[in-house]
């Protein structure tokens, strides 16, 4: 009965060492700042070839796997996209028409998210990394990636992506009248700044 009961406990401490080892096997870290500009750019050479902003992050987290960053899941809050390099009405004007059903139609859609699949090291001195992951933007998600400089102790992380592009049209942003489309470049350039522990 002694040795029955001392086997028992034996088995208990393994299952209970086995699941502490699991659950700190994969740790998270929130983001505590964040800073993603964009740049758009028009055809027509006669006027302002370049806007740009910024839209905010409304939550964010890296996933470590023992001790290394393999992953993180981020929602924007699209509803805070606004123009930065215009003043005044003109602001305002292409802020909200940015927000419309014209572009990124926040009210039906008022979050994106980017999912970080895979993580691999980089020989780019200054971007030590290559990001990859899933960007679901309008409802529709395309798989994108972008080199990045990442810096990672313990859980804190800096993370800096590399300016890079996205195509507006596989996301559905663009004019529902074709010849004021046409004068607007496909390219949408972003970059992201964030820092999380």
């Amino acid at each position: 009965m002694r040795k029955l009961f001392l086997l028992t406990l034996l088995l208990f401490s393994v299952i209970v060492l086995a699941q502490r080892k699991k659950s700190k096997g994969v740790q998270i870290s929130k983001v505590q700042t964040s800073d993603i500009r964009w740049w758009g750019y028009k055809v027509v050479k006669s006027e302002a070839t370049t806007h740009s902003g910024f839209v905010k992050l409304k939550s964010g987290k890296f996933i470590f796997e023992d001790k290394l960053l393999t992953g993180g899941e981020f929602t924007l809050d699209m509803r805070s996209l606004t123009n930065t390099d215009l003043t005044g009405e003109d602001q305002e004007k292409l802020t909200n028409h940015l927000r419309s059903s014209d572009f990124f139609d926040v009210k039906k859609h008022p979050t994106a998210k980017f999912i970080i699949t895979k993580i691999l090291p980089s020989k780019n001195t200054e971007y030590n990394y290559l990001v990859y992951g899933n960007l679901t933007l309008k409802g529709t998600r395309k798989t994108i990636s972008f080199p990045a400089k990442i810096r990672t102790n313990d859980r804190f992380v800096e993370f800096e992506s590399a300016k890079f592009s996205l195509n507006r049209q596989d996301y559905k942003a663009f004019y529902k009248s074709s010849i004021r489309d046409y004068l607007i470049k496909d390219q949408i350039d972003v970059q992201i700044k964030l820092t999380a522990n």
